[in-house]
Parts: C-alpha cells; structure tokens; sequence
C-alpha cells in the first residue's frame, strides 16, 4: 500500500521540485515527447506594433530593451505560443523576430526576422532548439516569465501579459 500511495504522490513532488527549482523549464526532460507530436503550420508573420509592447527583462547587463507585442501571440492546440518579439538597441535599431515556444519540450523556434526597411525575411524550415544553453536568453526568459507554466503553455494571452508583468521590475 505504501508503495501505491508514493506512486500516486510522485509526479506532484516532482512537478513541485521543477518549478521550484527552474521555473518549469526541466518538465521537458521529464515528460516524454509524444512521437505522434505534429506542429501546426504557422501563419504569416503577423504585424507588430511598438506601442503594444510589454516588456520584460532578459538580463540586466543587457543594453537592449525588450518586449513582446500581445496582439501578435497565439495559443495553440499543439501546445505552441507563437509571438513577435522586438530588441531595441540604445540608438533606436530595431530587431523584431516571429518566434514559438514549446513548453512540453522546452523548445523554441525563429520563423521570421523583421527589417524596417525590407519586413519580413521568412526562414526555411526553422529547427526548435533547446531553450537552455542558447546565446541569447530572450525566449528562455520569456517561457520562464510568463509563456509556460510547468511543462504547459498559459492557457490564455492575457495570462501571459498578467504573468510577465508581474515577473518583470520594470513594469
């Protein structure tokens, strides 16, 4: 009986440890990835405004400010959030990504980069990458702030804003 009570107890405790420990983003390592898994074809990049931002902090040595424009983010149900991003340098330059999270694996993708002066230059069968590790941290601390929870993507946009808001000390 012990033994039955501690298997039903255990993917509690460990969800518990994991978010306890690394703001949901081990859940990948934990959870097996569903071989059947097929991602949805992903839209056009949509048009972003600079006025919706909400930003957020990927690090604080970071002369860039970043946000996301929530307009532009949608929730499907294959589990992805799909989002535009901007980096804003000191000077004004402007660098916008079309990008998705996949909070079961821990993943994420770049479908498109923004030029003002060219728009949208569409990538060619982008691979997801490992949210940890990366050179840049922007998509990690997204998932970490707001985008994930646990192993699952937030249920709603307006989650995710609440939830990054809350994360964020600039705001």
């Amino acid at each position: 009986m012990q033994t039955a009570a501690w298997h039903r107890a255990l993917p509690v405790l460990c969800m518990a440890l994991v978010l306890t420990l690394h703001g949901g983003l081990v859940c990948a390592q934990l959870a097996a990835d569903d071989p059947d898994w097929k991602e949805s074809a992903a839209p056009a990049p949509p048009s972003f405004d600079m006025q919706r931002l909400v930003p957020f902090d990927v690090s604080v040595n970071s002369p860039l400010k970043w946000g996301f424009d929530p307009e532009t983010m949608k929730i499907t149900g294959d589990g992805i959030v799909r989002y535009v991003v901007v980096a804003q340098s000191p000077s004004g330059v402007v660098n916008a990504m079309y990008e998705a999270v996949r909070c079961a694996t821990g993943e994420w993708k770049t479908y498109a980069r923004f030029h003002k002066d060219s728009g949208w230059t569409v990538a060619s069968n982008p691979p997801w990458l490992s949210l940890r590790g990366q050179p840049s941290r922007h998509a990690q601390r997204l998932a970490q702030q707001g985008l994930c929870i646990g192993g699952a993507s937030a249920q709603t946009v307006r989650d995710v804003v609440h939830n990054m808001k809350q994360a964020s000390p600039t705001n």
